[in-house]
């Protein structure tokens, strides 16, 4: 049996993992040339989704490719889901975002436009506060409700949150975000 793998299948592998992403870099980490990313893409198998970032079209679509998309689409290895749309993932809100909201690093910029479905926050994260969430690097549950308190999100919708998010938040960290929120008005 032959075990030689072709370019699209190499970028399949990764996309599979990536709810049908894959960027260059990860491209030219396993060996796929820019030229053969260029001729993927002129015919049509390949999706260019902006620069650097790529759709493979065999993979199935998911309810999270949005979020995906906006992680990678930074290009920075430490991106994350978080603010609201890290809330929304944890399902402890109803809170509804209408844009999907990453992270990066505080010493990244961004020097392209951003989408306008997409939010970019600079903030330096440990380990600890970075979780996975359906394959998508993720802010923590305790992490996301932070960022919520400092963002403005509204106070029943972080109210909703700690209280619902007994199986996710340690009640020590409940009770000391349930203090930052009484004195945010304070």
């Amino acid at each position: 049996m032959n075990d030689v793998l072709t370019d699209l299948e190499r970028l399949r592998e990764i996309a599979l993992d990536q709810h049908g992403f894959v960027t260059s870099k990860q491209a030219l980490d396993v060996g796929v040339s820019f030229a053969s990313l260029s001729m993927m893409a002129r015919r049509s198998r390949l999706e260019k989704v902006s620069r650097g970032l790529f759709k493979v079209p065999q993979v199935s679509a998911t309810p999270h490719d949005s979020k995906m998309k906006a992680v990678l689409w930074t290009g920075f290895p430490e991106t994350c889901l978080s603010h609201d749309s890290a809330l929304d993932a944890w399902e402890i809100s109803d809170i509804n975002p209408d844009k999907v909201h990453v992270t990066v690093a505080a010493r990244r910029r961004i020097t392209r436009a951003v989408p306008l479905s997409f939010v970019v926050h600079n903030e330096d994260l440990t380990p600890e506060q970075v979780t996975w969430w359906q394959g998508i690097p993720t802010v923590t549950a305790t992490t996301a409700i932070r960022q919520c308190l400092v963002s403005g999100v509204p106070t029943y919708l972080i109210r909703q949150a700690l209280e619902r998010s007994a199986r996710l938040v340690p009640t020590d960290q409940r009770e000391q975000l349930t203090r930052l929120m009484e004195d945010r008005y304070a």
